[in-house]
């Protein structure tokens, strides 16, 4: 009971109680969260619905999880940093604790496409060419957003050559497994921690492939829907050459996310990379953007650029179809050597000027990819090949 001389002040000094007392709420955390924008989907993260688990305590902490549309987003420490700053600034807020997390979002699939069971995005591999260096662009970027600690798989669609499992370091062949509803299914050895399937598998030594559009075609749905991929947030598809039966395939069996295009530096390789842009185009898979592989070396002591194939054509092949240049790798005798021991350069040298560049390219694809997504398609957009008989 309190009368004229009670002491209301419960022990503080001055008779007052702490500062702190007047709570903060999660309401006034969040409002202070929506002036947080993710810098490439340019919405708050609030709205987004990027920021989960958030915890209030009566002593001013605060706990949250932020998560992102991929785990290789190269922008993570600046939205952690934007993040604790604006809790912070929150009157009464003492700490905060910000676990980042990530959640790869998924896109819709047309009419007549069939989603791989697990899988959030399917991205391209192509060339207009052999030789430029496509297999290995594909087996560093599957292995790079691994080490980013996305869930990645390996596609080798590339049946007439396929080297994936060499470049990979593959020891271990498919097991077979019964599925519930698809009945016999094959499961793809890991490494890297990448799951890889190939053609390479499935065919002796040096023995030649030749078949034809319908064989091909049912490979490719086997791979697709016959291959227990698990979860998966990308599934990466090393494509052949050119723009024939394989790319057609793909394109009609399943929601394809974007390509991309990887070229030299020289005219002829461009000519066909060219030719690859306007199929994809014309099935309407959107261009990621474009590798220029082979770009230069640096000279031993100087240190001096050489351009042994030209220079800033992939800038200008950019330019011309308004897509993005992902990156410029440098030739280098590692890249090869890593792809014959089967340790892709992104791991066996890790700070070297390619793998940094291939590192970068594979952030940039997640980030792309991340933004399509926010972005939206409409499935009924996305134009469908007549199938094969």
């Amino acid at each position: 009971m309190t009368g004229p001389g009670s002491d209301t002040s419960g022990g503080y000094p001055g008779g007052k109680r702490m500062a702190h007392a007047q709570l903060v709420t999660e309401e006034q955390v969040l409002n202070a969260l929506r002036k947080v924008q993710d810098p490439d989907l340019r919405k708050d993260l609030v709205s987004l619905n990027m920021i989960r688990d958030l915890k209030v305590s009566d002593d001013g902490s605060v706990s949250l999880r932020v998560v992102l549309t991929t785990p290789a987003c190269p922008l993570k420490a600046k939205i952690e940093s934007d993040v604790r700053g604006a809790v912070l600034a929150v009157e009464g807020v003492r700490s905060v604790q910000v676990k980042m997390d990530a959640e790869v979002r998924s896109r819709g699939a047309a009419a007549g496409v069939t989603k791989i069971e697990g899988v959030s995005h399917i991205i391209a591999v192509s060339s207009g060419k052999g030789g430029v260096g496509k297999s290995t662009v594909a087996v560093n970027l599957a292995t790079a957003l691994a080490l980013e600690g996305a869930k990645v798989g390996l596609m080798d669609a590339d049946v007439y050559g396929p080297n994936v499992p060499t470049m990979m370091g593959v020891t271990e062949s498919p097991k077979l497994a019964n599925h519930p509803t698809k009945g016999e299914v094959l499961i793809p050895p890991t490494v890297h921690g990448v799951k890889v399937m190939s053609m390479g598998f499935m065919i002796q030594g040096d023995q030649p492939l030749v078949w034809r559009g319908p064989m091909l075609h049912s490979v490719v749905n086997q791979f697709c829907h016959q291959v227990s991929w698990g979860e998966l947030d990308y599934l990466i598809v090393d494509m052949p050459p050119g723009t024939g039966d394989i790319q057609l395939s793909l394109a009609q069996l399943v929601p394809v996310t974007g390509a991309v295009l990887v070229t030299t530096p020289q005219e002829v390789s461009m000519q066909d990379v060219r030719k690859a842009f306007n199929m994809f185009e014309k099935v309407r898979v959107p261009v990621i953007g474009i590798v220029e592989n082979m770009s230069y070396f640096r000279c031993d002591g100087c240190e001096k650029l050489h351009h042994p194939f030209g220079s800033e054509g992939g800038r200008h092949l950019a330019l011309k179809y308004k897509t993005e240049l992902l990156g410029q790798v440098p030739i280098l005798p590692q890249v090869r050597e890593g792809g014959d021991e089967g340790t892709p350069i992104v791991l066996k040298e890790p700070s070297s000027e390619p793998a940094r560049v291939l590192r970068d390219i594979a952030q940039k694809v997640a980030q792309r990819v991340s933004v399509m997504a926010a972005e939206g398609v409409d499935p009924s957009d996305i134009v469908q090949i007549g199938r094969f008989n």
